[in-house]
């Protein structure tokens, strides 16, 4: 096969991902098994909640990469972007000319109709920040609203139980990733979507390991405004300096949304009465609803402006919005409460970068004004573990009461003279007066925790990946 053109073939009833443990991986393998293929996959390092979710869907996961777990038995091979061009398998699949794609290509093909003919509309949301609660709110309004929608996002929906959905509805919500599509394709995954309705968030630097720097990840968005069709809305968050300078040349119809008076979609005034957030939606100047949320922080409530603004342009009616909103329950690993344990809550959030980890600590604290805020993170992702933010990070933690830090766990993988310092945090940290401290595993940090907290406590843990199911362990040495 031409590995250039990535064609599908007509007939397919076996596929096998590479990777499939990613979160869009993972969804796009258990949607392909609901749609009825014989689905398989491979992967290493399998953790919850993805490794949950194919097991519940009956997906075998080969563990670790393989030449033997490729066979012509295979009618098509979705391969993950983490997955290099000398990965075993995927030499295994070229050298038996297997068909191969990336995993927003098998979206768009399988996924991305409905009952196999007419296109659905897809909805787009992108961003550095935000773009998984955002898709996952959107994708639960349109649901409350009766329009059955399809789904692939980077994240567990509580309302779901699930990072996809297969429905028989016009549209298709779809979290629009700026990383890499795959060894054969170095292009952003959001440039293979073609959306109705765009959301863009938030543009910073990111993913040091794919772009060389900021104006690198900058050009990335401005390809993918620059390409949405005439017709396409553009929601854009107006308090964003580069997304306010990428946009007036789209040709597509933009609307941006968040706090100037000049938005035709703002948040207006909001008041926080644990666990809820009321808050307002101005529409030119005029407040146009009020709505609640359980959702935590003047960030998520930008987010809700977004997918409001997005369900309004779909013509969804008030009521279905505020309903959505009042029982939307949140995704996996946002500001997600693992447990309380005499009287001590641990909580799991997905935040690594900088400004993610500033604002997380920041929207907790009022829902825990009597105790302390345990500040617990794991630099892991291919940016974290890279010095390119060693000087941002000392300002993320002002709002914690105590700060852990552990020594990243695959720093190996970084060259030495590229590598983020957890000592050189810590040192940082506790110049500026914060009560930081450095840990070299996880067992460590378990019982320095176990040791100091007490009731009332919030324990944050903040990391991208499994950090060593500390937050079960810890709960069980509490």
């Amino acid at each position: 096969m031409n590995s250039e053109l990535n064609v599908i073939p007509q007939n397919v009833h076996r596929i096998h991902l590479i990777a499939v443990c990613g979160t869009g991986m993972g969804a796009l393998a258990c949607m392909l098994k609901a749609q009825g293929f014989e689905v398989s996959g491979s992967d290493h390092q399998v953790y919850p909640p993805i490794s949950t979710l194919l097991k519940d869907n009956g997906i075998p996961v080969m563990e670790g990469f393989d030449a033997s777990h490729i066979s012509l038995d295979d009618d098509l091979v979705v391969v993950g972007n983490a997955v290099r061009s000398d990965n075993p398998e995927a030499v295994r699949m070229r050298e038996l000319e297997l068909p191969y794609c990336s995993m927003p290509q098998a979206i768009n093909h399988f996924a991305g109709h409905v009952s196999g003919c007419a296109a659905k509309k897809s909805l787009v949301i992108t961003g550095t920040h935000g773009k998984t609660t955002t898709s996952s709110l959107l994708a639960w309004i349109l649901f409350c609203a009766g329009l059955d929608p399809t789904f692939i996002i980077g994240g567990i929906l509580r309302n779901f139980d699930a990072n996809f959905r297969t429905g028989g509805g016009p549209y298709m919500v779809l979290e629009g990733d700026e990383y890499d599509t795959a060894y054969f394709d170095k292009g952003p995954k959001f440039m293979h979507y073609d959306p109705a309705i765009a959301v863009v968030t938030s543009i910073e630097f990111d993913h040091a390991d794919i772009f060389e720097n900021e104006q690198a990840v900058h050009s990335a968005f401005e390809k993918f405004i620059q390409k949405l069709r005439a017709d396409s809305i553009l929601l854009a968050f107006d308090q964003d300096p580069v997304i306010r300078r990428l946009t007036p040349t789209s040709r597509c119809h933009v609307y941006p949304y968040g706090l100037d008076a000049a938005s035709p979609w703002r948040l207006g005034s909001y008041h926080i009465t644990p666990p809820w957030t009321s808050f307002e939606i101005l529409r030119q100047n005029i407040v146009w609803a009020e709505f609640r949320t359980r959702m935590m922080g003047e960030h998520n409530l930008w987010n809700a402006v977004a997918a409001v603004a997005a369900a309004a342009s779909l013509q969804i009616a008030v009521p279905d919005i505020a309903e959505a909103l009042k029982t939307f329950d949140g995704v996996k690993r946002r500001q997600e409460i693992r447990g309380c344990k005499n009287g001590v809550t641990v909580m799991d959030d997905f935040a690594h970068h900088p400004t993610a980890v500033r604002e997380t600590i920041r929207v907790v604290r009022p829902f825990y004004p009597e105790g302390r805020i345990i500040a617990v993170f794991e630099p892991r992702t291919n940016s974290s573990m890279r010095k390119v933010f060693q000087n941002d990070y000392p300002l993320s933690f002002d709002g914690a009461d105590i700060v852990c830090i552990r020594k990243p766990p695959l720093l190996h993988k970084i060259p030495s003279e590229e590598r983020f310092s957890s000592e050189q945090l810590v040192n940082d940290l506790s110049a500026r007066g914060i009560n930081a401290r450095f840990f070299p595993d996880t067992d460590t940090i378990i019982a320095f925790l176990t040791a100091i907290a007490k009731p009332g406590d919030l324990i944050l843990v903040m990391s991208n990946g499994g950090f060593d199911q500390i937050h079960q362990l810890l709960l069980t040495a509490l």
